[in-house]
């Protein structure tokens, strides 16, 4: 849908976002938001010195990065709640954020503390940053716009203005350092954003040099050097994994200002690239710090997570790529709830597709990250993904719906939900009902107060085969899979649309013959008997180890080629909690057998055996449920030998992981 240039230099967007509080989360995804507030989210403010105490509100803890992360997560938390405690909280950041600019208009301080929190405290990491490092500013520009969207205050724009004017002087004595280099995309999606509402030409011109002057990811993965899971001195800011997450937009980002395919091109190939070499059974890649690999026992980031999330909500609103939103609710649905704790009091810093223990490790599996990174807490190995965790679910549920190009809307992601905008000037409605992602239906209500034409585009999942949209009651017409189904027509009182999306089970392959089960966006897991022990802190923000107390090390016996012969599913009501081993409303019925010799190692479940294997245990009926649900679990399998002589049969313990599953422990 782009291609046409606009406002003086930029590319259409496919769909543009609408603003903050046009899209609320109704249903479970409400109760979600709702245990997020009740959680560390919304009281991390009252304890953890670097928000309770940040420099950015006239505090003598942290003054870089975390404080914006947190603002950033927080201003679309309690808004789409309509929390007026939390709101509170926003209005006294941004108000004292504001009245304290520079008379210059830098925000914040010139050079910003870093040194704060236990984790801080590591030999070489400076006690403050160089001077004007702008990356903590780039993050607060997201939260300052989303504060403008959501509440109109007429003090973010100018002040927006004259922070950037400022900024435009500091690059004119040096380009940008460090991880404001590497992360530019995020300040030149603000510069964008302002542009459409000022039209003030230096703004493109301030977003070309920053570009220009940023890292190139583009060539980077050109010539792409990391195949593997990196080491030692291969480990940089190039390599680092939230860098990467962060960077799958810049293509996108640089090309709604270049119209050069290439650039656009650039964030297929990256993806692409991360997932050959690094990618997860959940959409993600893994970095525990750095790229690791495809060894499901590796870590992702947290604080990766959620920014890959809000890279895809940002390329799909450029791009309009239906697949860019598949991945999104893959990530959403599976990724991000399983770094938490059911009740979002604790978190991981690194979470694992195959978590088979959660413990303190000196003997540890990932490239770089400490003994504690996969222990549950308030701030596990390092404090960022503390302050950056609280952007998932909000931005995830803003970015449901859009309006598209062609003046309509579009149903960008499913979940429970209530939109209200206007379309060619007339208040309009809409009412998504459904227990999506563990339900295939999804009821739609569109209620327009006065007759409007306009399109409206539903997005087809790739893996939804045979779907089938039905309007009032008519008769259901299919809709293809990986696409937008478009409804064009006059909408007047209330219209409810029926969307059907078969969930078939689906068995995927993935290294050495293992294989993971999907249904819809949902990958599933063998959740393993949990005990949780206290190691510190004070409840209920206190630091935990999980212990297993089943058996996890287990291999499926079914047939990829016809997943619907070796998996039966139950299904349930989608309870208050559905992200918890408890509360999970969908399970997945699969026979299995144990394999004693395959172990852990380095405190991880060790690389998955190569498949077929054979046992010497009895076969026996394995209850999967959602990934997004488990805080022990397995998700990517061996395949059980479905009979002697094939030649192929490994004896368990034989994983002949390759270089990309190397386990020796990180420096």
């Amino acid at each position: 849908m782009g291609g046409t240039m606009k406002n003086g230099g930029l590319e259409q967007q496919a769909f543009r976002p609408l603003p903050l509080g046009q899209v609320r989360p109704e249903g479970w995804l409400l109760e979600q938001l709702r245990i997020q507030a009740d959680g560390l989210s919304g009281h991390l403010d009252e304890f953890w010195p670097d928000i309770a105490d940040s420099a950015w509100i006239g505090g003598k803890s942290d003054g870089w990065e975390r404080g914006p992360y947190w603002l950033d997560g927080m201003v679309p938390l309690a808004f789409l709640l309509d929390d007026a405690r939390l709101k509170a909280k926003v209005h006294h950041w941004a108000d004292y954020i504001l009245a304290h600019q520079q008379p210059d208009g830098w925000f914040g301080t010139v050079r910003d503390k870093r040194i704060s929190g236990r984790g801080d405290q590591r030999p070489g990491r400076a006690h403050y940053s160089y001077e004007h490092d702008s990356w903590p500013r780039y993050i607060l520009l997201k939260a300052l716009i989303q504060y403008h969207e959501v509440t109109g205050d007429k003090r973010v724009i100018p002040a927006m203005l004259r922070f950037l004017r400022r900024l435009d002087e500091v690059l004119e004595e040096g380009p940008p350092r460090a991880w404001a280099r590497f992360r530019w995309a995020d300040l030149v999606v603000s510069v964008h954003w302002l542009f459409e509402r000022t039209g003030e030409p230096w703004l493109l011109n301030l977003a070309d040099r920053v570009a220009a002057s940023g890292f190139d990811w583009r060539g980077l993965f050109e010539r792409y050097p990391y195949r593997w899971r990196t080491i030692g001195e291969e480990q940089d800011l190039t390599s680092h994994v939230v860098n990467n997450a962060m960077a799958v937009k810049a293509g996108g980002v640089r090309y709604r200002q270049t119209g050069d395919p290439a650039d656009r091109d650039a964030v297929a190939q990256m993806i692409a690239e991360l997932d050959r070499y690094h990618g997860q059974a959940t959409g993600m890649f893994s970095g525990d710090e750095h790229l690791a690999g495809r060894n499901p026992s590796q870590g992702t980031e947290l604080c990766a997570v959620v920014e890959y999330m809000y890279s895809l909500e940002t390329l799909i609103s450029i791009l309009g790529e239906p697949a860019l939103a598949d991945r999104l609710e893959m990530i959403a649905y599976n990724a991000l709830p399983a770094t938490f704790s059911p009740d979002m009091w604790t978190h991981q810093y690194v979470h694992q597709v195959n978590q088979a223990i959660c413990v303190v490790a000196e003997d540890r599996v990932y490239t770089s990250n400490g003994p504690d990174a996969n222990t549950f807490g308030v701030e596990p190995h390092f404090g960022c993904c503390t302050s950056d965790m609280h952007q998932g679910w909000p931005k995830f549920t803003a970015s449901l719906w859009m309006h598209s190009a062609d003046d309509g809307l579009a149903a960008v992601a499913y979940a429970p939900c209530s939109v209200r905008t206007d379309v060619r000037g007339v208040p309009v409605r809409i009412d998504v009902a459904t227990g999506y992602p563990f339900d295939e239906t999804i009821r739609i209500s569109v209620h327009a107060e006065t007759p409007v034409s306009f399109p409206l585009h539903l997005r087809i999942p790739g893996w939804a085969d045979e779907a089938q949209v039905q309007i009032e009651g008519g008769d259901p017409s299919l809709a293809a899979a990986s696409g937008f189904h478009r409804v064009d027509r006059q909408w007047e009182g209330t219209t409810i649309l029926r969307l059907s999306l078969p969930m078939r089970p689906r068995i995927e392959r993935r290294d050495h013959g293992s294989v993971s089960l999907y249904r819809g966006p949902l990958l599933f897991a063998l959740p393993v008997g949990e005990e949780w022990r206290e190691i510190g802190g004070q409840a209920p923000h206190a630091d935990w180890e999980v212990h297993p107390t089943t058996p996890w090390n287990v291999a499926l016996d079914v047939e990829a080629t016809d997943p619907d012969a070796s998996v039966s599913l139950t299904q349930a009501p989608v309870s208050s909690i559905p992200f918890s081993p408890d509360g999970a409303p969908l399970m997945a019925h699969v026979r299995g057998a144990h394999l004693p010799g395959w172990t852990l190692e380095h405190n991880a479940a060790g690389p998955v055996p190569h498949s077929p294997v054979t046992t010497g245990e009895e076969i026996e009926e394995l209850t999967l449920i959602p990934f997004g649900a488990t805080n022990l679990r397995i998700a990517e399998f061996p395949v059980l030998s479905r009979g002697p002589g094939t030649g192929d049969d490994q004896p368990v313990g034989m994983s002949g992981a390759d270089e990309s599953q190397r386990t020796t422990p990180g420096p």
